[in-house]
């Protein structure tokens, strides 16, 4: 089978053609205006020879909430599932879903499968997944989630031992404990605001902050769009969000560079030693994403800083989400019955 994967992130978009583990072909762009016109300019004429080869189509999708746990056949109820949990991943999920209609325009009759983020977190236990509020503030779907988790299955996977973190560093930032191929805790929560400073994403922030800044007059939509667009590396430095922007400009002497590095750095010293306290200590630390992979000043700089955590394997690794949403489209085809296509299910 020939598998057309799209990944939209919130800024990247990248696509691959996937037989039997083999990329037979790939691409990826910057993400530019409306996602429709992209994908029509740009991702358009790269697919006409290939549809030949392409029997079916594998997203990745941020959010699957609490029904999505696998790999799953696309059709217009998950789509409309699929589209209430927008909300909670405003930046990805709406893109993803905008990707699977306009292929759905392009070819009806193609099987599309969607593949989520959350999946890999659902073996969270109890103390791990439960935020300490009243109970009638957490009915069924109020929980910690945890994202990334195609590309921390995926080290899992390529990085096997008993006890893991898993670093993806890029736009998005996030940890997890994986004990014995089994996520056991992350550090993204219900959303993927939660958590490590990212490139225009806050991270954790104490709530009494907002609910002080909401009674000085932001608006909740202020503060969502500030939360997601305007904090992170970007909002410390008030220069950029791209960490290579920021290494030059630090290095320049830039302050406003300087503190968002150093931020940065102190959140994530914090958040690999609380995974490693969940774990029991730890045998080895990946480091994935654009930063994580690709920054081995990063990685001296916590190994240096972090060598009291004692014998520790450090790795840089890819990320591979398009690989592994591959994977899990197999699977899942071979432990079930042909679904049809979106088409052939009233789409």
């Amino acid at each position: 089978m020939g598998l057309l994967v799209l990944n939209v992130g919130s800024s990247s978009l990248k696509a691959a053609l996937i037989q039997r583990s083999e990329r037979l072909w790939s691409a990826a762009a910057e993400r530019r205006g409306p996602l429709t016109a992209q994908l029509q300019a740009w991702l358009e004429p790269q697919l006409k020879p290939l549809w030949p080869q392409i029997q079916a189509a594998g997203h990745r999708v941020v959010h699957g909430g609490e029904r999505f746990t696998a790999a799953t056949p696309v059709n217009p109820e998950v789509l409309r599932e699929l589209e209430a949990l927008n909300p909670l991943a405003p930046l990805h999920n709406p893109l993803a879903l905008e990707a699977i209609r306009w292929l759905v325009a392009l070819r009806p009759a193609l099987p599309q499968w969607a593949c989520f983020d959350t999946a890999f977190h659902a073996t969270l236990p109890p103390e791990a997944r439960t935020y300490a509020l009243p109970a009638s503030w957490r009915p069924p779907g109020v929980r910690r989630y945890g994202f990334h988790g195609l590309n921390h299955q995926h080290l899992a996977e390529a990085a096997p031992c008993p006890r893991l973190i898993s670093a993806h560093l890029g736009a998005g930032c996030s940890l997890a404990a994986i004990r014995d191929g089994i996520s056991i805790d992350t550090t993204m929560g219900f959303t993927p605001l939660e958590g490590l400073v990212m490139a225009s994403r806050s991270g954790s922030v104490d709530p009494g902050l907002l609910l002080h800044l909401q009674r000085q007059g932001l608006s909740l939509e202020q503060l969502e769009r500030g939360l997601q667009q305007g904090s992170g590396l970007l909002g410390l430095s008030g220069l950029s969000g791209d960490w290579r922007e920021l290494r030059q400009a630090a290095a320049s002497g830039h302050s406003g560079a300087q503190l968002a590095l150093a931020v940065f750095l102190h959140q994530l010293r914090k958040g690999i030693g609380a995974m490693a306290a969940s774990l029991g200590g730890v045998d080895q630390i990946a480091l994935s994403g654009g930063i994580g992979a690709n920054d081995p000043q990063l990685l001296e700089e916590l190994q240096e800083e972090m060598a009291w955590l004692g014998p520790v394997r450090w790795r840089p690794f890819p990320a591979d989400e398009e690989g592994m949403i591959a994977r899990l489209v197999r699977r899942a085809q071979l432990s079930g019955p042909a679904d049809p296509a979106f088409g052939a299910a009233g789409g």
